[in-house]
């Protein structure tokens, strides 16, 4: 980690070319690995304790840190809301909070059918694309998604990129297929020990357990289960007005 020394000639105070040269640090991921303490800060800067803690405090005001007693300062992560207005994509919320957004591609094979006829309207022993992703935000995981495609329709996504962005996009591209409507049935869960560890997700957090039917042209086109991390992400629902109203 390089820290900048101030400009003691600079009209700017000195809490406000460490605030800058912090900020500056977290940008780069320079300090990703852990938080200076205050006396490393003060070491590092050439710079009063007071001065030091000017500048955290603004940080902290800026959502940039957590500072809590006995635990000492960390940086504080994105949590991710996400409306409920219509038909969302997990990649763009990510990438609106600036992050970049990718996943490990876990599995892309054609099987049978199996469970996933009926949701399908297809008869068991159809060939389906079965897709798993790991989504990630950044360098953490965020997501675990499994869909289940009919092969008729998504046989392309066999060749197709899937390591970043939209399932719904490359339907679009290499399918031809632009999913118009759906429904999504939402509930807490505790994942397996396999999916916490997949998803780095800490002790006693739960996860979002998010089961989907997506359609285009009347027709179901996927089947997909995701598992979200209940840390790090949370749904919003609004009503306008005349929704609202209640009869008396």
């Amino acid at each position: 980690m390089t820290a900048r020394s101030p400009d003691r000639s600079s009209p700017l105070p000195l809490w406000s070319q460490v605030l800058e040269d912090l900020r500056r640090r977290v940008a780069a991921g320079e300090i990703d690995a852990g938080f200076p303490t205050e006396e490393e800060l003060t070491r590092d800067y050439g710079v009063s304790r007071h001065t030091v803690r000017e500048a955290l405090r603004r940080l902290e005001a800026d959502g940039l840190l957590v500072r809590e007693r006995g635990r000492g300062t960390t940086l504080a992560r994105p949590q991710f809301e996400q409306p409920l207005r219509a038909l969302y994509s997990l990649a763009r919320t990510v990438r609106s909070q600036g992050l970049h957004e990718r996943s490990d591609v876990r599995a892309l094979e054609t099987v049978q059918a199996g469970d996933a006829a009926e949701v399908l309207g297809i008869s068991r022993d159809s060939s389906v694309v079965y897709l798993e992703r790991l989504r990630h935000a950044g360098d953490e995981p965020l997501a675990l998604d499994r869909s289940w495609l009919p092969a008729d329709l998504a046989e392309p996504l066999l060749h197709a990129e899937l390591s970043e962005g939209s399932v719904y996009d490359v339907l679009a591209t290499a399918c031809g297929l632009r999913v118009t409507g759906g429904w999504e049935r939402i509930r807490p869960l505790n994942p397996s020990a396999d999916e916490r560890r997949l998803l780095e997700l800490p002790r006693r957090e739960a996860v979002f357990g998010i089961e989907r039917l997506a359609r285009a042209a009347g027709r179901a086109v996927e089947w997909r289960h995701s598992l979200v991390r209940g840390d790090r992400y949370s749904f919003l629902a609004e009503w306008d007005e005349p929704a609202f109203a209640v009869r008396r």
